[in-house]
């Protein structure tokens, strides 16, 4: 049962985890270091102690857990994790693994070490909603602008919902600026954050997962105002205090008593460079701390139908519509429930959530039927997506080891059926969750996924990755239904008059869906990577030219309006290449540098799109007149053909430059 690796920090996918191997001489005890070895051996390590199946008691999970987390974390270059495991109503097992400071070689403890869990923090948010719904004060499907003091837009006549927000359908377009940072200075109101930028629905309202943390807050300030208490207030005073969590907050910054406890974050333990608190200005989506020994408490509850001791968080009816009530996704694979993914394992049924910041990556589980629940969370991003492994190989290797089933059948197709599907599968697709009336949406153009037809009837998407970098391989064990050939994910697929328009992938059929683009838009980077090579070689044969005349003494060749519209296309190819490739470039940046998207980078974006309004127009302008002028004059056939590459070369960046939003003004996105 993989977990879902809900970013909180964005859809980074375009973004790389490069890291070099632990150093395991730099860390002395008390927490034992295991051997560095390969990314990929992460989940052979988790498949090969948990050759099952086994009773689930304390001493054989924590064998199991001491086989396994000090090498995976050594592999994956993390600092430290902790590990919690409830069972009917108890903690069966709660333990930390490495270091929570790398600098004074303080171990991580359950109990005293808090982790930032990112996006599970919005589990809190959605039983704050459900709580609220079941004392009448709220309902989820009522005009969510009934609750709020700005309006949400209506798409195609329909309202944004609370079951929307929940489901993470209100077809909201993705919202990164300002997420996360690292000055307290840039966090302002809930509020106020709300309201300063609304993201454009950009999807059908209750047909299309798309993963929104701006939703998410919006709920939050919903209880908010509905409570009359401060959301902070709110989750301490109905939450965190009836369930006893003393060490777990909120609030931004954290209170002194527990920043003392709070872990340090890293990008690899082997830099050993203890990375800024991250503040999270949508704080009901992410701004959680806690501790391992505090998240029990709250998966205890949640398995027990919100019942905490002698009280409830929930009604028990409450607490099973929040567990049960699912939003297909596409054919059958695994759905979203009331904040919950479904993550369902060898036959028992899961929910879970996954969660990130830049440092911090964390997974929570719930096997409702089976009373038990697994905490993890880890302190570094480690190197080549080490983090997303190892909670894969963690939740897989639990549910192998102490919940084992029978394995879902695979019936398979015929071998025709398999390769005219497969063709028909095969194209270029986009991410629902993406921006698209911003210029950030110019990744949207990098991120491209393919799907690829195999000769044996097989198919690959280049951004499902195994454990070892490689494309899976996905056979279909039913009409548009794929299994991974090495685990027993799914992808099943959408098909409307014999085409297939969109498709899906377990564990990310929940939250998001991939949607076929039109031939002209799968082709918007190479041909837009075509343009810039074009006025790059226009721009470095300009003063190349000049050297070379200089040297041979050579005169220039053109004179009167020739030589002007020489010069002027090639200071226009300057114009638009400085255009397109700064806004391309810092682009990129921001996905690779989240601090970028800060307000402090909002000059830099705002000058560079007015330097692209400016720039691409005119360029375009001046590059079809001198197309049009040099097919006039008695140039020669290459000079003719140049001018006319060049000329639409300028005008696919216009188009670019429109379709991307490049052109315009303002900082938001």
């Amino acid at each position: 049962m993989r977990a879902i690796p809900t970013i909180l920090c964005g859809w980074l996918f375009a973004a790389g985890l490069a890291a070099a191997a632990m150093q395991e001489a730099a860390l002395p005890p008390p927490v034992a270091v295991a051997p560095t070895m390969p990314t990929d051996a992460v989940v052979e390590s988790a498949e090969q102690v948990s050759s099952g199946p086994a009773r689930l008691t304390r001493s054989d999970l924590e064998a199991w857990l001491d086989g396994f987390l000090p090498y995976a974390l050594a592999a994956g270059d993390v600092a430290g994790a902790v590990v919690v495991v409830v069972s009917d109503g108890e903690v069966l097992l709660q333990k930390g693994y490495g270091y929570a400071d790398l600098d004074t070689r303080a171990p991580v403890d359950p109990e005293r070490t808090l982790f930032r869990p990112g996006s599970v923090s919005k589990l809190f948010t959605w039983t704050a909603v459900m709580q609220l719904v079941e004392q009448g004060r709220l309902d989820l499907d009522a005009d969510i602008n009934q609750y709020l003091d700005f309006e949400i837009p209506a798409r195609d006549g329909q309202p944004a919902t609370l079951r929307q927000v929940l489901t993470h359908t209100t077809g909201m377009e993705e919202q990164i600026r300002g997420l996360i940072t690292s000055r307290e200075d840039e966090i302002v109101p809930l509020g106020d954050a709300l309201k300063r930028w609304v993201p454009r629905r950009i999807h059908v309202p209750g047909a299309t997962p798309a993963y929104s943390n701006y939703a998410t807050a919006l709920a939050g300030y919903v209880v908010e105002r509905v409570s009359g208490e401060s959301f902070d207030d709110y989750i301490d005073r109905h939450i965190l205090e009836p369930l006893g969590m003393a060490h777990s907050s909120f609030r931004q910054p954290l209170p002194p008593a527990l920043l003392d406890g709070m872990s340090k974050g890293y990008a690899k333990a082997s830099d050993g460079e203890a990375k800024p608190y991250e503040f999270i200005s949508l704080a009901p989506a992410g701004s959680l701390a806690a501790t391992g020994a505090d998240m029990a408490r709250f998966m205890i509850a949640h398995l027990a139908d919100g019942a905490y001791g002698n009280g409830r968080i929930l009604r028990e009816e409450t607490a099973q519509a929040m567990h049960s009530t699912a939003q297909p996704s596409i054919g059958p694979l695994n759905r979203m429930m009331l904040g919950f993914y479904e993550t369902t394992y060898n036959g028992h049924r899961a929910i879970s959530h996954g969660g990130d910041t830049q440092w911090f990556h964390s997974d929570l589980q719930l096997f409702l039927d089976d009373g038990i629940g697994v905490f993890v969370s880890m302190n570094s991003t480690g190197r080549d997506g080490a983090t997303g492994h190892i909670r894969y190989a963690l939740s897989r290797g639990f549910a192998d080891r102490y919940l084992p089933g029978a394995p879902r059948e695979a019936p398979g197709v015929s071998e025709a059926e398999a390769a005219e599907h497969a063709r028909q599968i095969a194209g270029r697709y986009t991410s629902s969750r993406r921006p698209d009336s911003n210029f950030v949406s110019l990744a949207n153009a990098l991120g491209t996924i393919d799907v690829i037809a195999n000769e044996d009837g097989t198919i690959s998407v280049t951004a499902a990755l195994g454990p070892g970098g490689a494309p899976k391989t996905w056979r279909e064990v039913a009409p548009y239904v794929w299994q991974d050939t090495a685990s027993g994910d799914r992808l099943a697929a959408d098909v409307v008059d014999g085409r297939v328009t969109r498709f899906t992938v377990e564990p990310y059929a929940p939250i998001m869906v991939f949607e076929r683009l039109s031939m002209w838009r799968g082709l918007t980077m190479p041909l837009l990577a075509a343009s810039l090579a074009v006025l790059l070689l226009t721009v470095i044969a300009w003063p190349v030219s000049a050297l070379v005349r200089r040297y041979y003494g050579a005169p220039y060749a053109l004179s009167g309006r020739d030589a002007r519209a020489h010069r002027l296309v090639r200071v226009a190819a300057l114009l638009v290449l400085l255009a397109v490739g700064g806004l391309l470039g810092l682009v990129i940046a921001m996905l690779s540098k989240l601090e970028m998207t800060s307000p402090g980078s909002d000059g830099l974006i705002i000058a560079l799109r007015l330097f692209a309004t400016l720039a691409l127009p005119l360029g375009a302008a001046v590059a079809v007149w001198n197309a049009w002028h040099v097919l006039r004059a008695r140039r020669r056939i290459l000079a003719k053909l140049w001018a006319v590459v060049l000329a639409l070369a300028c005008l696919f960046a216009l188009w670019v430059g429109f379709a991307h939003h490049l052109i315009g003004f303002g900082a938001y996105y």
